[in-house]
């Protein structure tokens, strides 16, 4: 109570009407009711930030660097340079390779001669598929020309793009 003996006014209702917050005081403990009402000076609005959800902005996808082609050749597995072989002899030759770029090879990359002699081969072979970095054994059958010589057949990997790439693989016979 105040020196006059009476209730001090107390909050009882504070509201937003526009730009403008009102705040109501009314007598409390017994008192009469008789509101009072007070104006407050204006405030400019109080403007919160919305949180993005992961729902409301759509993922910006982060562009994947180009990958990189490479074959690394290892070692002739079968047949070494200048074998002597037979006339018409079929010949199975394997080289041990490395996937040595960033890319997987898949069925679309290709082997093709590059010069030589196809020894009975088709000219575009597949290229075993390998992931980057794992070792391959790339398999080509042969059949050994009639006439005596040495002979070479070499090849190139080629990417989708028709690139090529990597160290070339070759076969060196000599026909007796």
């Amino acid at each position: 109570m105040d020196a006059e003996g009476r209730q001090p006014l107390r909050p009882a209702f504070i509201f937003f009407c526009g730009t403008l917050w009102t705040l109501i005081l009314c007598a409390c403990a017994g008192q009469p009711a008789i509101p009072t009402v007070v104006s407050l000076p204006p405030t400019p609005p109080i403007v919160m930030p919305l949180l993005p959800s992961s729902s409301a902005i759509p993922a910006i996808p982060t562009p994947t660097p180009p990958c990189a082609d490479g074959l690394s050749f290892l070692d002739d597995v079968t047949i070494p340079d200048y074998t002597v072989v037979a006339p018409g002899s079929s010949l199975d030759k394997q080289w041990l390779v490395q996937n040595s770029g960033s890319c997987n090879w898949d069925s679309r990359y290709r082997l093709r001669l590059i010069s030589g002699d196809p020894l009975g081969a088709s000219t575009e072979q597949a290229l075993y598929p390998a992931r980057a970095g794992m070792q391959a054994t790339l398999r080509i059958l042969f059949t050994a020309p009639q006439e005596a010589g040495e002979y070479v057949s070499e090849w190139q990997a080629y990417n989708p793009q028709g690139q090529a790439f990597g160290e070339t693989v070759f076969i060196k016979v000599v026909v007796e």
